[in-house]
């Protein structure tokens, strides 16, 4: 592409689960043909039917920011994430790859609802969910024959998605499955922060907030407030710091494969971050003026009923 005004959004839909599945085979086999492609590929059926509610014991996926495009993203990310280490000089054994793949993919199905459980939504479960995700990671992984030790990894990856727990304190058996933690941890904040729409779900992700009874949650402009804030005290600092800027790898992947000589992802994020501090500034305290300037996807309309 070379192209330097592109977009990250202009590369790949993270909404079109068939188009993800093909960009991330084709990175898959640009690393290693020894990787397991079909294995994935049977994963990420499964997870498709799993958020459709067309899985064995499962509702459909009613949580509206935490969905399968989030899901899709955030895969998205990892594999592009591994393929940049790749570029660098970086080799991953295959079948950890694939383990890494599945754990990402798997990683907010703690959200999704049993089919005994019809009440309310699956945001309810927000605090803990990822402790649900490993659960679900565990059974599959055992009724699909993987091994104990995937489950270890898979596991641990998972964990690094929970925001409170600092990543050194989970325990990884080698360097490498602590990169690729590293890395599906990092790709959770990137891909959420860099959505074309991330300022506009930041009010559904409100609404999934308000009904887990998140304490001192305060309002959907403070959320929108905080934003800034979040990203420099805490997101920015848990990428470079905590999962040892992995990230970085990021800018490799664009330029191999897209010709693009820098980070879509961070280009993005500090779009988002520029807006928000500038509709801050100008709106102060007037929601009205929030909504106004959050107009992107037509997510607020929804939101509001209009």
């Amino acid at each position: 592409m070379g192209n330097k005004q592109a977009k990250l959004h202009d590369l790949i839909d993270a909404n079109n689960p068939s188009r993800v599945l093909e960009e991330i085979n084709y990175l898959l086999k640009c690393i290693s043909n020894d990787i397991k492609r079909d294995r994935f590929e049977k994963i990420y059926a499964d997870v498709i039917l799993l958020f459709e509610g067309k899985f064995p014991g499962y509702l459909a996926s009613n949580t509206k920011y935490h969905d399968l495009e989030h899901t899709s993203a955030v895969t998205l990310a990892v594999s592009r994430l591994i393929h940049g280490a790749c570029i660098k000089g970086l080799a991953f054994d295959p079948d950890n790859i694939i383990t890494t793949l599945a754990a990402t993919l798997f990683h907010d199905v703690g959200l999704i609802q049993t089919s005994d459980d019809p009440h309310g939504t699956g945001a309810k479960y927000t605090i803990g969910h990822e402790e649900k995700s490993i659960a679900f990671l565990k059974k599959y992984f055992l009724e699909n024959h993987f091994s104990s030790q995937t489950v270890d990894i898979g596991s641990k990856c998972i964990m690094c998605t929970i925001l409170s727990l600092p990543p050194k304190e989970i325990p990884f058996k080698s360097d490498e499955t602590k990169t690729l933690g590293y890395m599906v941890g990092s790709a959770d904040i990137l891909a959420q922060m860099a959505d074309r729409y991330y300022l506009e779900k930041l009010l559904l992700l409100f609404q999934e907030f308000e009904e887990a009874g998140i304490p001192d949650l305060g309002s959907e402009m403070e959320l929108l407030e905080k934003t800034e804030y979040f990203y420099h005290t805490i997101a920015k600092k848990r990428l470079l710091n905590d999962f040892e800027g992995v990230s970085a790898y990021m800018h490799a992947h664009f330029l191999d494969r897209w010709g693009i000589d820098k980070d879509l992802y961070d280009n993005s994020i500090s779009n988002n971050i520029n807006y928000i501090s500038t509709v801050s500034e100008r709106c102060r305290d007037s929601y009205t003026c929030y909504l106004d300037s959050l107009k992107r996807g037509g997510i607020i309309k929804k939101i509001l009923g209009l």
